[in-house]
């Protein structure tokens, strides 16, 4: 069973820098751009289903890339909420007490008024295992976020790397065999 992950295409928000997570932001034509650029070199593969996370953001990924073919949504696989840092970038957060301790924890406290670390990885890791499960022995291919990818990979990723390892740049993404209840011979599509 292949199992491919996809980071969605480049959105404004992405460019700035800014944290995008419950943010429904659209992709910029830069990203749109990309993404076509990359299914003309052939790096996305072929898939018998295609997840995606219901930002516009990712649907709109997958549509260029898969069509509309079998498109599934998993509510469960949406980025991260970032509470108060929510589209603001590192520079308009430069003074807030809040995130220079978020900084300092190396991102492993909670979000203030967002969610929690543990909570956005453990809501990742279910909806990733109930896709899994429903859709076992397909080819899949989940057009998803950054966040959510490095959740998952974190969990099932083999060998082990840690969370913020698995960091990928928009449009790529890795693709890997699922064996055992892990993620083997994991490359990078590009």
């Amino acid at each position: 069973m292949k199992i491919t992950l996809i980071r969605h295409g480049e959105t404004k928000g992405n460019f700035e820098k800014r944290y995008i997570g419950a943010t429904d932001e659209p992709l910029s034509s830069k990203g749109i751009g990309e993404i076509k650029q990359n299914l003309e070199k052939h790096v996305y593969p072929k898939a018998d289903i295609v997840i995606v996370s219901p930002k516009q953001r990712c649907i709109q990924t997958a549509k260029i890339v898969y069509s509309t073919k079998n498109l599934r949504i998993c509510d469960q696989l949406q980025e991260c909420n970032f509470g108060r840092f929510e589209n603001k970038n590192y520079i308009e957060l430069s003074g807030d007490k809040d995130y220079q301790n978020w900084i300092q924890s190396n991102g492993t406290i909670d979000f203030p008024d967002g969610e929690s670390i543990v909570e956005f990885k453990s809501r990742c890791i279910r909806g990733f295992e109930e896709c899994i499960n429903l859709y076992d022995r397909l080819d899949i291919v989940f057009v998803i976020h950054g966040g959510t990818i490095m959740s998952v990979l974190e969990k099932f990723g083999f060998p082990h790397r840690e969370y913020f390892d698995w960091q990928i740049k928009n449009g790529n993404g890795y693709t890997g065999e699922w064996k055992d209840g892990k993620l083997h011979n994991l490359t990078k599509l590009f």
